[in-house]
């Protein structure tokens, strides 16, 4: 089986051959339209004075140069695509050899409020959500921000199920992400959907039927002077009463065409992802669910978003200036459009949401697919109901070098507490974040860094990290208690999974052990699951008292006149500790 970067240099090989295809198949296209407008200009020239021929010159070489324009826009867009498909590629290829510099942060979702978010590095640099976002709207980013952070343990097998076929889907989720990556969408889902469910119409109704009527007369009227029947200055006349028209109504078209204009891309980007999703048979539950949310209706709808998609470009050709007085005089197009773009939002406003929800669902899974993809040696937690939470050999953090990353076996009982003693750097607080992050992506249903792992889902609350708050005028030991507060909280209305570093750090050294002590045995008394790290070793006596907590501990040990740390979890208290040493090593004492 190839791997996953085998598979990357495959499709970059096979998209710069089409790429190469296309770019000579753009140039033969200029060359095309080129040859096509000199031809209809000499057929002008020699033709005149003659009307007839001018105008059947002029009415051919126009329709086959927008037909040319328009092939050589599909043609510019494969183009453009193949090149984001590359780009992709490229990205996941950077990224396995360590290069994350082009991965968007996430800095916007840290939250050290959440319950475990900001302890474990979740959003930020060099954080989880870096290294497995991949999505390609502002949809998908805030959807998979808000996955990660949910603390949801439902339908877990149900969701790895659709993880597991994205991740079978490689070539069609970068098809996806290309075509979202197309239109650089500025405007924000919401202010979309604001818009337009308090949209107000304002074509009369008499305008709802004029632009047909006086479109019918104009075609007319351009019959009549092709066979000389009227003269031009007539036809000038009656091109004038179409320009009329379109200005009593200019100040509400130019309002609607400021806030058309600013979705227009959103529109023609989502439509093609619609049916993307549409024209995929999907296996999974999951999957079919978020699929038929938007193949259910009467009509698709990636028809109905591509409608209003064309409407709006339409409507935007009133740009051109010569297309636009042309078209305004002769068919009333600004009036037309505007009551298209009114009736289709009085008919669909109210799916917009659902359809949009579907397409941030499936970009963040998206990226869920890829993470799975880029790690086929991940296991997928065996989820059980038995009195074990996590029984995970080889278990490591999914972000270290899997060359250098020490795995460690871990299995520990509902209702049971683990307190972890060791040396400092012997890698104490990156196995709780370890142990943090596999709960995360374990609930999710992510494969983890594991090679067998059976387990009991449960909620994550934890306190690694805290920091005093200046603006709010809270001391750094008030912020810890604030943040065990919310966990004690937390416990009466939920089952948590908790995971403490070094506890009380802003008192002093006998009050510290005095109050850590006593917030296990409130902790133990209120059936918790967890684990707390300490440099206290007096806390670890508290396991002569209580059955249900146990001593595990990291060791450091001087070899050579070297620290060495093996980084492996063992049971019992840690004895060697490395502060003094490190201080005389380090010419300090």
């Amino acid at each position: 089986m190839n791997t996953p970067q085998q598979f990357y240099k495959d499709q970059i090989s096979k998209h710069t051959k089409a790429s190469k295809k296309v770019k000579k198949e753009l140039l033969i296209s200029s060359l095309i339209r080129l040859l096509i407008f000199a031809t209809t200009v000499v057929c002008i020239y020699f033709g005149y004075p003659n009307t007839q021929i001018i105008l059947s010159s002029l009415l051919i070489g126009v329709i086959t140069f927008i037909f040319l324009v328009n092939r050589h826009s599909k043609l510019t867009y494969s183009k453009k695509k193949l090149q984001r498909t590359i780009r992709i590629n490229q990205l996941e290829l950077d990224v396995f050899k360590g290069d994350t510099d082009e991965l968007i942060t996430g800095s916007e979702y840290i939250n050290p409020s959440h319950h475990y978010s900001h302890d474990i590095d979740l959003f930020g640099e060099h954080s989880f959500f870096q290294y497995t976002n991949r999505t390609t709207t502002q949809a998908g980013k805030d959807k998979l921000a808000e996955i990660l952070s949910a603390n949801s343990i439902q339908d877990i097998e149900k969701k790895q199920n659709a993880i597991k076929e994205m991740a079978d889907l490689p070539e069609w989720r970068q098809d996806f992400s290309a075509i979202a990556s197309m239109v650089e969408v500025t405007v924000p889902i919401s202010k979309i959907q604001k818009w337009l469910q308090n949209y107000t119409p304002f074509v009369p109704k008499i305008m709802r039927i004029l632009p047909a009527i006086i479109s019918s007369i104009s075609l007319v009227a351009t019959v009549l002077l092709f066979l000389d029947v009227i003269t031009f200055t007539m036809f000038l006349l009656w091109f004038f009463v179409g320009l009329m028209i379109t200005g009593t109504q200019l100040k509400k078209v130019n309002a609607l065409y400021a806030d058309a204009n600013k979705v227009k891309d959103t529109f023609d980007q989502y439509y093609k992802l619609i049916d993307k999703i549409e024209n995929l048979n999907f296996s999974t539950a999951l999957l079919k669910e978020k699929q038929q949310l938007v193949i259910s209706e009467q009509e698709k709808a990636s028809h109905l978003l591509k409608r209003f998609a064309s409407i709006l470009n339409a409507f935007d050709q009133r740009n051109n200036m010569l297309f636009g007085v042309l078209a305004n005089g002769l068919l009333l197009w600004d009036i037309r459009q505007s009551y298209l773009i009114e009736q289709w939002i009085g008919k669909n406003h109210h799916k917009i949401d659902q359809w949009f929800e579907v397409i941030a669902f499936f970009d963040a899974y998206n990226s869920l697919g890829n993470f799975a993809f880029n790690n086929p040696t991940y296991t997928y937690p065996q989820i059980t109901q038995n009195a074990t939470i996590i029984n995970a050999q080889n278990l490591g953090h999914p972000m270290l070098d899997s060359k250098k990353r020490v795995d460690n076996d871990i299995c520990i009982d509902k209702e049971h507490f683990f307190i972890i003693t060791g040396a400092n750097m012997a890698g104490k607080s990156t196995f709780l974040r370890t142990i943090a992050l596999q709960i995360v992506m374990s609930n999710i249903g992510l494969p983890i860094c594991a090679t067998s792992c059976q387990y009991r889902p449960i909620k994550l609350i934890s306190s690694m990290r805290t920091s005093d708050s200046l603006s709010d005028d809270a001391s750094y030991f008030f912020s810890e208690l604030t943040q065990l507060k919310k966990i004690v909280t937390a416990l009466k209305n939920d089952e948590y999974f908790i995971i403490l570093d070094e506890i009380l750090k802003g008192t002093n050294s006998k009050d510290k052990a005095a109050g850590s002590r006593k917030f296990v045995e409130r902790l133990v008394a209120a059936k918790a699951t967890g684990i707390i790290a300490t440099h206290d070793l007096s806390l670890c006596e508290i396991t002569e008292e209580l059955a249900q907590v146990e001593n595990r501990f990291f060791d450091a040990q001087i070899v050579n006149d070297e620290l060495y740390f093996d980084y492996k979890f063992k049971d019992g208290i840690c004895q060697n500790m490395n502060a003094s040493f490190l201080l005389k090593k380090m010419g300090i004492v």
